[in-house]
């Protein structure tokens, strides 16, 4: 991973902090799923530990979140709203808003995954 990803990456984490992001966690010992924390994040930026958030492709949106997601575009344009309340809203949801997935930086969700987050 280059420094440039690891920065990307760790703008990515700890915006996602708040929401319960699940993390494939690998400290060269084990690998294992867990839930971002302080800890996770701690050894991402001071240990050699690799993490890689699990994250919803844009493309998975339903419909349902498709017109929320436009409606926040559109709120944006006309200046009723902020572009942060998107970013809140991607991060709640977890989608991959940055690319994080194909450059190999985050991992697909499995569909239920976060299935009693949305609940």
């Amino acid at each position: 991973m280059t420094q440039e990803e690891k920065e990307l990456l760790l703008k990515d984490l700890c915006g996602r902090l708040p929401y319960g992001v699940n993390i494939q966690y690998d400290n060269g010992h084990i690998i294992e799923t867990r839930e971002l924390g302080l800890g996770s994040l701690h050894d991402f930026i001071f240990n050699d530990v690799t993490i890689k958030p699990y994250l919803c492709p844009m493309s998975s949106m339903t419909n349902d979140e498709k017109e929320t997601y436009e409606s926040f575009i559109i709120g944006i344009a006309t200046d009723e709203i902020g572009a942060w309340e998107l970013t809140d809203w991607l991060n709640k949801n977890k989608f991959d808003y940055r690319s994080l997935i194909p450059m190999g930086l985050a991992l697909e969700a499995p569909e239920d995954m976060y299935k009693i987050w949305q609940q």
